[in-house]
């Protein structure tokens, strides 16, 4: 395993740390474990294009890494009373509906490669601001008036919308794809006039059976 990776696997075991510093009420704490997550976030994407650290699995764990640590947040902060219930359940369920449609498409032989768009990007940019804020007014006490109201509402939007886009290209994707026919199929589509048709056995003039030729 390499640094990149090593940071990735770091950032998901400090997800139950997380956890259990906002129910503790530890605020100050959580919001140094979420810099030090994000920082880690920044450092492993670096780490893997500046020295061709990439990896399959490092592809699969920092998505992975992210989306548990920002669901977590979300959940204990929305539990805890400092978030809107219906933030939270728009956040979550987002992610889960992506995920489902994701498999639903592979069990169905039709894999849709997911792709970050402009607008998820935008968007968990802001999920991270709103995070990052909340542990930041209740650990350092800082006083930021109503942005986070702001805030909020700018996620939830922007949730929906990402959502939405998202969707959208999914039911595309799944209606128009046409999966990839064997060689053997393909080449007798091509060839006008040949026939499938198993060989027959039909009957000669002095009753001994023979076999019928293939149409041509």
């Amino acid at each position: 395993m390499n640094i990149p990776n090593t940071l990735t696997f770091a950032r998901i075991v400090s997800v139950p740390l997380l956890i259990w510093l906002i129910i503790d009420q530890e605020y100050f704490g959580a919001f140094v474990v979420f810099m030090l997550a994000g920082i880690s976030d920044a450092a492993d994407g670096y780490l893997a294009k500046r020295y061709g650290w990439r990896t399959e699995l490092g592809a699969y764990l920092d998505p992975i890494a992210d989306k548990a640590l920002l669901v977590a947040i979300y959940v204990v902060l929305g539990l805890s009373g400092h978030l809107p219930v219906w933030l939270v359940i728009v956040v979550v369920s987002r992610d889960v509906l992506i995920v489902g449609a994701v498999v639903l498409a592979w069990m169905m032989w039709r894999p849709v490669e997911v792709k970050p768009l402009a607008v998820s990007k935008i968007n968990t940019f802001s999920q991270i601001a709103l995070a990052g804020l909340v542990l930041a007014q209740l650990g350092l006490g800082l006083w930021v008036g109503g942005l986070v109201s702001v805030l909020i509402w700018i996620t939830g939007g922007l949730t929906i919308l990402s959502a939405i886009v998202y969707f959208t290209g999914w039911l595309r994707h799944m209606m128009s794809y046409e999966p990839e026919l064997p060689e053997s199929r393909r080449h007798a589509q091509m060839t006008p006039g040949r026939s499938e048709a198993p060989a027959v056995q039909a009957k000669s003039r002095n009753g001994a059976s023979r076999p019928e030729a293939r149409t041509p």
